[in-house]
């Protein structure tokens, strides 16, 4: 079954699912779809702030679509979840990921 139909349905079964709903946007990514991966980054965020790796993926999607001043947005959002968990692996990729676009 295709990976996008599954995650689908894992979703209608339960929209609180944020590892579902990252898989999704992992898997639009993948595929070149990176309005709909944004999309659902977008949703996760909404639904789970503190799910810590949407951010990078996030703001690396927004990188692709060359919405640079985005991207770095969202890296620092993801920078003030990652501190204030006491994520400092998470805090340090997107550190690194903000220097790298300022």
């Amino acid at each position: 079954m295709d990976r996008v139909v599954r995650l689908k349905e894992l979703l209608q079964e339960n929209p609180e699912d944020s590892f579902a709903r990252y898989g999704l946007a992992m898997e639009y990514a993948k595929q070149g779809s990176l309005e709909a991966a944004l999309a659902e980054f977008q949703a996760l965020i909404a639904r789970d702030a503190d799910y810590v790796a949407v951010y990078f993926q996030a703001g690396q999607t927004l990188e692709k679509l060359q919405r640079v001043d985005e991207a770095c947005q969202m890296y620092r959002q993801g920078i003030e979840v990652a501190a204030r968990l006491g994520d400092a692996h998470s805090r340090s990729e997107l550190q690194e990921a903000l220097d790298f676009l300022e």
